[in-house]
Formats: structure tokens, C-alpha cells, sequence
């Protein structure tokens, strides 16, 4: 017999719970993707760059924001394939 996770008695709360601390991780990631994108920007006006750093700061944004993901891992992570889904 598996033994069973005890959540909290109020699921309300555990949801509550869970949402703000996805809408923290979102929020801090955005922040984080803005700086990146703000530096590049800067760094791609500022005449002392070299072109070889400019060159790999492009290549990082095509990797990060221009890189398919099958919907397949999308659904793996979040446990699509995992549970039943209730509608």
C-alpha cells in the first residue's frame, strides 16, 4: 500500500498556494529574460563589442526563445500522461 500525501484539509489553500508560487517562478523568469534582453540591446550599440561576443549573445536568444519543444514533452511535464485529466 502507498502511503498517501497528506496536502492540507483545505484544497482551496493548497491551490491558492501552488498558483502564487507559479506566479512568482513566471514572474521572476520574465524579469530575468528582460535584463538579458535589455543588455543585448545595449551591448548591440555600444561600438567596443566585439562581433564575436555579439555573435554568441545571438545565438544564446535563437537556442532559448526560437527552440521548438514537441508537444509531447509539454504534456510529459505536466503530468499529462501521469493522471487522468478532470475537465
Amino acid at each position: 500500500m502507498k502511503p498517501r500525501l497528506i496536502v492540507n484539509s483545505n484544497d482551496q489553500d493548497y491551490l491558492a498556494d501552488k498558483f502564487r508560487i507559479s506566479e512568482n517562478h513566471i514572474s521572476s523568469a520574465s524579469k530575468i529574460a528582460l535584463l538579458k534582453i535589455q543588455s543585448w540591446k545595449f551591448a548591440n550599440k555600444t561600438p567596443e563589442i566585439g562581433v564575436e561576443y555579439l555573435n554568441s549573445i545571438e545565438d544564446i536568444i535563437q537556442k532559448s526563445f526560437f527552440a521548438f519543444v514537441p508537444p509531447s514533452h509539454i504534456l510529459s511535464e505536466e503530468s499529462f500522461f501521469f493522471s487522468p485529466n478532470d475537465n
